[in-house]
């Protein structure tokens, strides 16, 4: 269905056997929550041995942070609402997008899903065959006992097909909430469990116990994340097809703790990204050139010897493993759509800064149901009451909230100060404003008339009764034009 190219992308030098590829993707996971990033509490030493031996990219981000709509991004190379009902959680691509393993599958690779998957197609229209399996193998990832999403990963490694390249999609369960890695927990394999006392705490939230074990139980499953990516490489090493394997290390959107998951601001919307192969990659280091995660298909495809479909909108970043120097991209958008709640957000990076965009100023970003309904949100509901909230744990809660928010990324990290409508930075706003209109419009997204309505309680995060949602009527951001028909990417 789509050409592969004789040879290997000729500026890496490559041997002449195709590349396997490990994707390792976090589910729920923060960017700064691993060593490698510099949290002083957090127990990854093998995601930071992968990064100490290939490449740490410390400006990568997601298209969403929000878990379906941020994994069919990564799988067709498109924005959320390029993808049509995806761009919203739960919601199938598009019949007519093709997903990157399909096409590595088609060229000769031996393709593997273990774990959470949460991606499907519409069914097809008229005329219009069935999307063709992406997947050799599929499995949930989970054993008696085990609800990791990453309890096969070694056995799926050990017995795949020895005679053809092979593409991994490996998805963990950890760290979504529901903290099984708590009651799950092995020490001989795993280590001691996180001490509340040593983790840490954004200023966001509240500095308490319950908030705290909260987190321990969070790093729980980083942790587990973690060793089950380092049994998966000790494999290849021992099977000797490490060095030709391209490994990448993310996670579908940040930690789910207010202020976090679902959230445009760099605790939802950045990603840890390592990327290690040693065959390909000619330094090793940080990198802080611009990504997103729409340019990981691409790459894959250009590294495999395949041809990308003019469908992606990603661009490869096989010159960034060329050249620490080398540059793909200097904008990086982002979207934020129903998640549980009526939303629609939209955002743009260039370098240093981010500016958002908000059409639902009127409505509280206080995060997904899961994340409401936890310890650390009510913690920050307690502190609400008794009068007692920070400027930052307040924005939890903050309605209105600004139309237009615009930060420095380097020197305010946790985006506590917007800069916008300030003079000294009217010149960047109005710059960034541009370019994000000049994307909304090239890429054909849109804001409904009327959008999905919350489908939970913002104070509790319970369920709301079906007699209480209106949702006749609704639709995604740009179905009025045929966004999932539209291809260009909009400004690099």
């Amino acid at each position: 269905m789509f050409a592969c190219i004789a040879l290997l992308h000729a500026s890496l030098s490559l041997a002449a056997d195709r590349p396997n590829v490990v994707l390792f993707i976090a589910d729920d996971v923060s960017w700064n929550d691993y060593g490698c990033y510099g949290n002083p509490a957090a127990r990854t030493p093998n995601i930071d041995a992968l990064a100490d031996a290939g490449i740490r990219f410390d400006r990568a981000y997601l298209t969403a942070s929000s878990c379906s709509p941020s994994r069919s991004s990564i799988i067709t190379g498109r924005y959320p609402h390029n993808n049509g009902k995806a761009a919203e959680l739960h919601q199938p691509i598009s019949s007519h997008l093709p997903w990157f393993p399909e096409i590595l599958k088609q060229s000769g690779y031996y393709t593997a899903l273990s774990g959470k998957h949460h991606m499907k197609s519409t069914a097809p229209g008229q005329g219009q065959s069935p999307r063709p399996d992406a997947f050799d193998h599929v499995d949930t990832g989970k054993t008696k006992g085990d609800t990791s999403g990453s309890a096969n990963w070694l056995s799926v490694t050990r017995q795949r097909p020895k005679d053809q390249p092979f593409f991994f999609w490996f998805a963990s369960y950890d760290a979504h909430r529901g903290w099984d890695a708590d009651q799950q927990w092995k020490p001989d394999e795993y280590g001691p469990k996180h001490r509340p006392e040593d983790v840490v705490v954004p200023p966001f939230l509240s500095d308490d116990p319950k908030t705290r074990q909260d987190l321990a139980s969070y790093y729980n499953e980083v942790t587990r994340f973690d060793v089950r990516i380092g049994v998966v490489v000790d494999e290849l090493r021992r099977q000797g097809v490490l060095d030709d394997t391209l490994i990448y290390v993310l996670a579908d959107n940040g930690r789910p703790f207010p202020r976090a998951k679902t959230r445009l601001h760099d605790s939802g919307m950045k990603t840890a990204l390592v990327a290690h192969w040693p065959k390909g990659i000619k330094w090793t280091g940080a990198s802080d050139q611009l990504v997103s995660v729409i340019d990981l298909a691409p790459t894959v495809l250009s590294a495999t010897g395949c041809q990308t479909p003019e469908t992606m909108q990603g661009a490869s970043m096989l010159p960034l493993f060329e050249q620490a120097s080398a540059s793909i991209r200097r904008y990086a958008f982002s979207e934020h759509n129903w998640h549980d709640y009526e939303a629609f957000g939209r955002s743009v990076r260039d370098g240093d800064h981010l500016l958002i965009f908000n059409q639902r100023p009127y409505l509280a970003w206080q995060g997904p149901a899961d994340s409401v309904r936890s310890d650390s949100h009510q913690q920050l509901r307690a502190l609400r009451a008794s009068g007692q909230l920070s400027d930052a744990q307040a924005d939890v809660f903050l309605t209105p909230r600004p139309s237009v928010e615009l930060y420095n990324v380097k020197t305010d990290p946790h985006q506590l100060n917007n800069l916008a409508a300030q003079p000294a930075h009217a010149e960047t706003q109005t710059q960034l404003l541009a370019v994000l209109d000049e994307w909304m419009d090239a890429t054909g997204d849109s804001v409904p008339e009327k959008l999905s309505p919350d489908t939970f309680d913002r104070e509790t995060g319970k369920p709301l009764g079906k007699d209480s949602i209106d949702a006749e009527g609704a639709t995604t951001p740009g179905e009025d034009r045929s966004a999932d028909r539209i291809n260009a990417p909009g400004p690099m």
